[in-house]
């Protein structure tokens, strides 16, 4: 037997129609790309969001056609999130860190009829013009008066293109289970391989994020995503903040601690998310200052883990509530969020900040199972460490047109391999041990190199820490530390090693450390370890 309801179907239109309706004031702010800070509400960016939806039709844009952007988070971008998906078109968010084959290859491989880029990216489109067959016109995100001088054929200018357009558009109805969005992994091993959202997804996505006890949106937040809009959706900040009617403010191309401070401080900001690397860019800026976060009560860092220094110091020294989370881009991304549990509450600070460092526990809708090597389950016992899966209904079925990546992708029980090595406890909090194709393999045992990092990063001398495996006689790998020192700060390996001896058992001490300006990271700020495993092939540990 159904159930009597109606069948309204889920749709990403349905989220700025409601903020458009009942948040109508609320500000959207953004420093812009050219420079002074825009201000206009949910009811301007509405009325915008569907001259550019009549634009693209007009340009011939049918659903399902993918629409590029290579955008900051600025107004503009967030007003084609929802213009190009509130069509039905698929909005194709492009990451411009990423290398120009890369960019060539998915933008091809995406078919994308219109592209829509910022000033800023405007030579990178120059570099590989010619080589993108599908794209027919390229839309430059700003005004006639910044408009650049550019060889790129069929150049349209962003304000004119909308400012002909009538604000008149009923968002179509249709499947929820249509495309809604794409976004391509970071292709850190062979190509960027493209995660296709639906409405649906999204929505639940979204409904499931602003819950108290994941993130925790609200009408009452002042919301900076720093986390990119091109990548993996800023996060789904853009839609939850929406549903919401949060105050939006977006941080544009400025991403250094000076501007996300000021930016903070002028417009109340109280709820930031963003990966370690800008926090880190953060923390300094503060600390060489003395000046504080605004109003900022609470933070969501991941991407990749947070050191617990990190932890410690937003918490204990500036009174900011963090959040630890991890996701995926094929998990839309949100998968957990370390939120403590009511027992928590009365437990020292040193515990809390020990559960906060744990990726944390799953929203509802995403479920979680480890495995050995054979693909039995193992225990959520907290200790037993096994390949992650999940599955969920915002977690990809398969890859956007490739067979061949979709199936080494997942069991033969239909759950995503996430190349992850976890453990889980019995309340659910995961604990990343290390990627599958970074744990080291000494004598039989898995060394964490993110714990080694983590403890590193308690170190004040250091400023950024990662660990690979390097061949050993002996014990087939052996850690090598990396260290970023501080400025000014000795590079002195035995204080450091001496350092860590309490920290981290004494068979997974590293057995060398060396030091290094700066280390590679992808374009989404993670840790590159296989160019440091490149960089680093001919290091001879001293044990070896």
């Amino acid at each position: 037997m159904l159930g009597m309801m109606m069948d309204r179907p889920l749709l990403v239109s349905m989220l700025l129609e409601h903020a458009d309706a009942y948040h109508a004031n609320e500000e959207i702010v953004s420093r812009s790309v050219e420079g002074p800070i825009h201000r206009y509400t949910y009811a301007d960016a509405a009325r915008r969001a569907r001259q550019v939806g009549n634009a693209l039709k007009r340009l011939g844009i049918e659903p399902g056609d993918r629409v590029g952007t290579l955008a900051w988070n600025t107004y503009r971008h967030y007003e084609l999130y929802f213009g190009i998906s509130g069509i039905g078109a698929v909005c194709h968010t492009i990451n411009p860190r990423l290398f120009q084959g890369q960019i060539e290859y998915i933008v091809n491989h995406a078919q994308d009829r219109l592209l829509f880029v910022d000033l800023t990216f405007v030579p990178l489109l120059e570099q590989l013009a010619g080589k993108l067959s599908p794209v027919r016109h390229v839309v430059v995100m700003t005004d006639e008066a910044h408009m650049p001088k550019t060889l790129l054929p069929n150049v349209l200018c962003y304000e004119t293109l909308i400012g002909a357009e009538s604000d008149a558009l009923e968002w179509p109805q249709f499947d929820e289970r249509s495309a809604c969005s794409l976004c391509y992994t970071s292709g850190t091993t062979g190509n960027p391989k493209g995660a296709l959202y639906s409405h649906r997804s999204t929505l639940l996505h979204t409904f499931a994020v602003t819950s108290p006890d994941a993130v925790g949106f609200a009408a009452t937040d002042v919301i900076c995503p720093i986390v990119p809009m091109f990548h993996v959706n800023a996060w789904g900040v853009p839609y939850a903040a929406t549903m919401c009617g949060a105050k939006l403010v977006f941080p544009g191309p400025a991403l250094d601690g000076k501007s996300l401070t000021d930016l903070f401080e002028a417009e109340g900001v109280t709820l930031s998310l963003g990966v370690p690397t800008v926090w880190l860019g953060l923390l300094k800026h503060l600390a060489e200052t003395g000046r504080k976060p605004g109003k900022v009560e609470r933070m969501l860092i991941g991407g990749s883990a947070a050191p617990m220094a990190m932890i410690e110091t937003l918490e204990k020294v500036y009174g900011i509530r963090v959040t630890h989370g991890w996701g995926m881009t094929e998990m839309s991304p949100v998968g957990t969020t370390s939120m403590l549990k009511r027992r928590h509450l009365d437990r020292p600070v040193a515990e809390q900040l020990a559960v906060k460092a744990l990726q944390g526990r799953p929203l509802c809708g995403v479920e979680m199972k480890i495995v050995d090597p054979e693909g039995r389950r193992l225990p959520h016992d907290g200790r037993a460490a096994g390949e992650l899966l999940v599955r969920g209904p915002w977690i990809i079925s398969g890859y956007f047109n490739d067979e061949q990546a979709s199936r080494g992708a997942f069991d033969r029980d239909g759950w995503f391999r996430t190349g992850d090595v976890a453990a889980i406890d019995p309340d659910g909090y995961l604990r990343i041990t290390d990627r599958s194709k970074d744990v080291i393999k000494s004598g039989g045992e898995w060394i964490s190199s993110i714990d080694i990092e983590n403890a590193a990063m308690g170190h004040p001398d250091v400023a950024e820490a990662a660990v690979i495996g390097l061949p050993h006689p002996k014990w087939g790998e052996r850690p090598l530390l990396i260290i970023v020192p501080k400025p000014g700060a000795a590079r002195d390996k035995t204080a450091i090693l001496a350092a860590l001896a309490d920290k981290v058992a004494k068979w997974m001490l590293p057995d060398d450390v060396v030091f290094v300006d700066e280390l590679p990271h992808t374009a989404t700020g993670k840790l590159l370890k296989t160019r440091l495993r490149d960089q680093f092939q001919g290091h001879t540990l001293p044990t070896a």
